[in-house]
């Protein structure tokens, strides 16, 4: 070697990984390395575009930001960055800038990707080791985007201001000036309380904002003797603690509404005001709720779908994660519902009883990607007539589902729609039809139970949804033997992972040499999930909100839980990206992929994904016992 090759192969020697490098493969590197130069305060790189090499900081400083410039890191001699942009398809996650006048090597990709084959020490520093390497690899992916992390109780600044149904608009008025809010929550102390926090509403009965005394008191003339409860508004959308910010605005906009309460335990602690999340705001969804909620014709709403697949991609271009696509999508995909329905009582008359639009399975769990079908089913009122009324729910909902599929929501294979009698149902023939399938679990009972299990009402009466939600998570709690058989289902589906932990692939057909990570991953991993949700008594639909009330129960042993979060996050975005590149090629999308066509860092934690997978399923067989109930 050239002296200056073994200047460098002696550098090396002194940092990790290199240092656990063999002597021939540390001098191979060093002939390899290239040297660059970067005067004090220019770019070395800049967020989204393409890196080729790895750094390592040879003399001078280095600082590292996250996307929002916010300084992330400082590194010296010795520092080693671009590693996260190698790793996430090969985009710079991280911008780096020369804070001095500062010299780096740069080892080029293939040789860095050959060495993480070649050497486990070398690929274990930049991957971490066991589940922490996936761990770190969505910390830092998430830690770039506040929307994904935002709650909105984080922006709730001061205590919640509430008022009495008794109180007239007058001091309503004054009580609004002196603590300087635009609204107040109404409450009936009378009210009783139920002892179930999760099933009780609280005392709020009622809101009033600064339009409601100018459009019904003051334009109308009335007294200023006038209580709250005369002018108040009634329908109320609250809005958990937990939610995200992203949340908060699809639901103002989806209801048109400009101020939220907040509750925690079903307990209010704050109101938002849409004001207080415009710099939330993500134009590309939020624009296409408001639009669909604008056209007048099924074709106007078919033509309009053809954004979504656009809107997608931008939702992960702008690197959101799984859960706010999943509830993006799904917001999405209620207000398609929601306008269908508004079109059908238009087309076929109001209805002759109330009823409730619910929606089932990924879009009631707000886990709804680009390429799903439809699930859905009605709840009717018990005075519900058949030879009556039939004839115009079958109307309405062949006029929805029909409409559904023309937005690109393809008929679901399982006949799991409204548009069938069999899932049209009265509220008294639901609850008699889950007590059944708790009951009496047998397989087409527990396949049942896995789609309807994850419901959500959509249109109509969707207090009949939350009560159906609160009966299954009592029924499911207090019967062992049901639990044990739902965790025997969520074993079906394993993860294609072959004895020696390599990638098990279909063979024929025309996904050949490739796997399905909805059916093989999220699928799964969302079913175990359900199983330890049902076991606590969760009233929860989305996976990662079950998680959290899993580790909260310590149902699990310490860090399970957070394993299979991970994992989830690690497969659903790995699905996500995977179709957002496909829309861009023109392809149909697709939950097929050839991990041959991945990196080899994806490959590793996609392993080390499903391995979380095979060994969650493993600890349910061990957990529930047919017998023995919860272990």
């Amino acid at each position: 070697m050239q002296a200056e090759q073994v200047e460098i192969a002696q550098f090396l020697a002194q940092h990790p990984p290199f240092d656990d490098l063999p002597t021939n493969a540390l001098n191979e590197l060093a002939q390899q390395v290239e040297v660059a130069y970067y005067r004090s305060q220019t770019d070395i790189l800049t967020l989204g575009q393409d890196i080729a090499d790895l750094f390592i900081v040879r003399s001078g400083s280095v600082e590292i930001y996250r996307r929002n410039n916010e300084l992330y890191n400082r590194l010296d001699v010795g520092g080693i960055f671009g590693q996260m942009g190698l790793l996430m398809n090969r985009k710079v996650r991280f911008p780096a800038k020369a804070l001095e006048d500062t010299l780096v090597y740069c080892i080029n990709f293939e040789l860095f990707n050959r060495y993480c084959d070649e050497f486990d020490s070398f690929a274990d520093y930049f991957e971490a080791d066991g589940n922490v390497r996936l761990r770190q690899a969505l910390v830092e992916q998430a830690d770039s985007n506040d929307l994904t992390t935002a709650k909105v109780k984080s922006l709730i600044h001061r205590d919640v201001v509430t008022l009495s149904t008794q109180t007239t608009i007058q001091d309503v008025a004054k009580v609004m000036t002196e603590e300087a809010v635009s609204s107040v929550l109404v409450t009936d102390l009378d009210k009783p309380i139920s002892d179930d926090p999760e099933e009780d509403d609280g005392q709020i009965v009622g809101i009033i904002t600064d339009r409601d005394i100018r459009t019904k008191v003051v334009a109308q003339g009335l007294g200023l003797d006038v209580t709250a409860d005369k002018i108040m508004s009634t329908n109320l959308v609250l809005l958990d603690s937990n939610a995200y910010v992203f949340e908060a605005v699809l639901a103002m906009l989806r209801d048109n509404l400009h101020h939220l309460p907040v509750v925690q335990k079903r307990r209010p602690i704050g109101v938002i005001s849409l004001s207080d999340i415009l710099r939330y705001e993500s134009q590309s969804s939020l624009l296409l709720v408001r639009g669909i909620l604008a056209q007048q014709t099924i074709e106007d709403l078919a033509h309009y779908a053809r954004q979504l697949p656009s809107v997608f991609v931008r939702m992960v271009n702008e690197d959101a994660n799984s859960h706010m696509i999943g509830t993006a999508m799904a917001v999405i995909g209620r207000t398609f519902k929601q306008r269908l329905l508004v079109l059908a009582e238009e087309k076929y008359g109001p209805p002759p009883v109330p009823y409730c639009f619910i929606a089932l399975g990924s879009m009631a769990r707000d886990e709804q990607l680009i390429v799903t079908d439809q699930d859905n089913a009605l709840i009717l009122d018990d005075n519900y007539d058949d030879a009556k009324h039939n004839e115009y729910f079958q109307n309405i909902s062949d006029f929805v589902c029909d409409g559904l599929a023309q937005c690109g929501y393809t008929y679901c294979s399982g006949e799991i729609m409204a548009s069938f009698k069999k899932w049209r149902k009265t509220r008294s023939q639901w609850f008699d039809q889950f007590s059944q399938w708790i009951a009496l679990p047998k397989p087409q009972a527990l396949l049942n139970s896995s789609i309807f299990f994850d419901l959500d009402g959509v249109w109509g009466k969707t207090k009949w949804a939350d009560e159906l939600k609160i009966f299954i998570a009592k029924q499911s709690k207090q019967n062992r033997v049901f639990i044990a058989n739902m965790a025997a289902n969520a074993r079906n589906r394993t993860p294609p992972l072959g004895f020696f932990k390599g990638f098990v692939l279909e063979h024929n057909g025309q996904h050949k040499r490739s796997m399905n990570l909805k059916r093989r991953g999220t699928a799964p991993l969302s079913d175990v999930i359900r199983v330890h949700a049902l076991a606590i008594g969760s009233r929860k639909q989305n996976s990662f909100e079950r998680l959290e009330d899993i580790i909260e129960s310590r149902l699990l042993p310490e860090g399970k839980a957070q394993d299979l979060r991970d994992a989830l996050e690690y497969i659903a975005m790995m699905r996500i990206r995977h179709q957002a590149w496909q829309i861009e090629q023109e392809e149909e999308p697709d939950n097929d992929i050839d991990p041959h066509l991945l990196s080899p860092f994806e490959q590793r934690n996609l392993k080390e994904a499903f391995a979380i997978l095979e060994k969650a399923q493993s600890y349910l067989k061990f957990s529930y016992s047919a017998n023995a109930g919860v272990k």
